[in-house]
């Protein structure tokens, strides 16, 4: 019985001791030795995880970084050119100037401008709205409001307005991490240049009927008359799908499109207000009332 037990000790000893080493070995060959940059490159960024750089959070980034060794397509939104430059300096890079983005709702259609023509009852959801219906206000690409991306914003950023049901951005805690419009299912949120000033100048529609339909749904809905494009002296508007297009890129800003737009459809903010002209619509003088005396 006792040789027994003790041949039973020493064959598990040896199986174990056995193991050991061949897991020693295979460790040894398949080692991965790790670039102690990734670490000082992941304690730089921001931690947010956000995915706003397009990877699967601020580890994954540090590592692609590192391995790529190239700044060029590679940007933390979140960080900001700050962030980078501090980052190629760990790398011996050079990080290129980047011009800060901000998340911008292409969509006008509020209760006023999109009245509400049928009642939605279902999940507080847009992806399951758009799933199952046009909307409320009939148009099929515009804003649901059930606040979607309002849910995937990390930063607090976003809110829907009680007064007018659209998302509203604030300039201030906007990173243009990208995750309200990955939420979108219709679309029509959009990052684009913040601009000098805080100034920009887009078309707030994502509709692509033609100019009846859409307007019945939407009185502020892009119709696709094309005078902003034959307008715009910088070829910086597109028309496509009965829609027009400003491209960040070429705008200049002159705002020569807004007024030409018979609906409104094309926003501009943080501007001052326009000087009136005579003879432009809207400027004529009311006579005042006379006051016996």
């Amino acid at each position: 019985m006792n040789e027994t037990v003790l041949f039973a000790v020493l064959s598990l000893s040896a199986i174990g001791v056995a193991s050991a080493v061949i897991l020693y070995f295979v460790a040894q060959k398949f080692k991965v030795i790790e670039d102690p940059r990734i670490d000082v490159v992941n304690e730089i960024l921001p931690g947010a995880n956000c995915g706003g750089c397009g990877l699967a959070g601020c580890r994954a980034f540090a590592e692609e970084l590192v391995k790529t060794g190239d700044l060029s397509k590679l940007n933390c939104p979140v960080g900001g050119s700050d962030t980078m430059k501090q980052i190629a300096s760990v790398l011996g890079l050079e990080a290129e100037e980047k011009e800060p983005m901000i998340a911008v709702v292409r969509c006008n259609g509020s209760r006023i401008n999109a009245p509400q023509k049928v009642i939605f009852d279902g999940a507080e959801s847009c992806a399951f709205a758009h799933a199952l219906s046009a909307g409320e206000s009939g148009c099929p690409n515009g804003c649901l409001g059930l606040g979607d991306c309002v849910v995937s914003c990390k930063f607090d950023a976003i809110y829907i307005s009680p007064e007018t049901g659209l998302p509203v951005v604030s300039d201030e805690k906007c990173v243009a991490c990208g995750a309200c419009v990955t939420a979108c299912p219709r679309k029509i949120i959009e990052l684009r240049k913040k601009g000098k000033k805080d100034r920009r100048i887009f078309v707030s529609c994502v509709n692509t009927e033609k100019g009846g339909p859409a307007k019945k749904n939407c009185s502020v809905a892009c119709i696709g008359c094309g005078k902003c494009v034959k307008e715009c002296p910088y070829d910086a508007i597109t028309m496509q799908n009965n829609l027009a297009y400003i491209d960040y890129d070429k705008c200049r800003l002159c705002r020569k499109c807004a007024p030409v737009c018979p609906t409104g459809a094309i926003l501009e903010t943080n501007f001052p207000l326009r000087k009136e002209k005579p003879g432009e619509p809207g400027t004529e003088k009311v006579a005042e009332p006379v006051t016996a005396g």
